[in-house]
């Protein structure tokens, strides 16, 4: 059967499973995510974002066109081919997860992420599929990219992969918000008032990706793209990206 027909059976998220997703994406989650802004950076001194509405609209399109919709799928589909015991599919998704970056700065931040969140999960909750990722990986000459990890990780410890989906996509969109709480400066309050206007988006992209394929992943978040490749070149910057 077709991986985009393939049906997902829906299942229950156990207490072990909630455990391990409060753990894992968690700002105190050793993976450096306080140190990326995913172009942001550049976008604010470029009054780009400059309030919390500016910040929402940015991170939304973030989210619904760019890096949130196109890490969802690669979580989907890492997630799916793990179950299925499909090494030949999670190397096709581990080439697609390193391919599909629109700067260097953002396949760095996605890489960096990946190898920490790997080596953290491989530390502290080892598991024979992890280390068969690995060598998967270095097979075909890839630095696995972090919603890949994510999806395999989320896999072996049976976490119902909608909820894998919106707690990866609430992660990233909360380490986009604290990066221009810092920023902009803005206060905490609004900050707050960012993240829950976002809710909506996190879940709209977690239930929209549930049955795309790689062939469905791109964007249309060119300035994200831009301002990435800009911020490079940034004279004066606190992040990565």
């Amino acid at each position: 059967m077709p991986w985009r027909m393939r049906k997902r059976g829906a299942m229950a998220v156990t207490d072990a499973a909630l455990a391990r997703l409060l753990t894992w994406f968690s700002p105190a989650f050793p993976i450096g995510s306080y140190t990326y802004s995913h172009g942001l950076e550049y976008a604010i001194e470029a009054a780009l974002v400059n309030d919390a509405a500016s910040l929402a609209g940015w991170v939304e399109a973030i989210l619904r066109q760019g890096a949130g919709r196109n890490d969802a799928i690669l979580l989907t589909c890492a997630y799916d081919a793990e179950r299925a015991g499909d090494d030949a599919r999670l190397g096709e998704v581990l080439a697609w997860g390193e391919a599909f970056r629109g700067t260097a700065e953002t396949a760095l931040e996605s890489a960096a992420q990946g190898q920490a969140f790997l080596a953290a999960v491989r530390a502290a909750w080892p598991h024979p599929r992890l280390e068969a990722l690995l060598a998967l990986a270095r097979t075909h000459g890839r630095t696995p990219a972090y919603p890949v990890v994510a999806g395999v990780a989320l896999a072996l410890a049976g976490v119902e992969p909608g909820a894998a989906r919106r707690a990866y996509l609430q992660a990233f969109a909360a380490s986009l918000v604290s990066a221009a709480v810092r920023l902009i400066p803005l206060g905490q309050s609004d900050g707050l008032r960012a993240l829950a206007g976002l809710e909506g988006s996190i879940a709209a992209v977690a239930a929209a990706t549930s049955q795309l394929d790689l062939a469905d992943m791109g964007g249309a978040a060119w300035m994200v793209d831009i301002c990435s490749a800009r911020h490079e070149t940034q004279y004066t910057r606190l992040f990565r990206s």
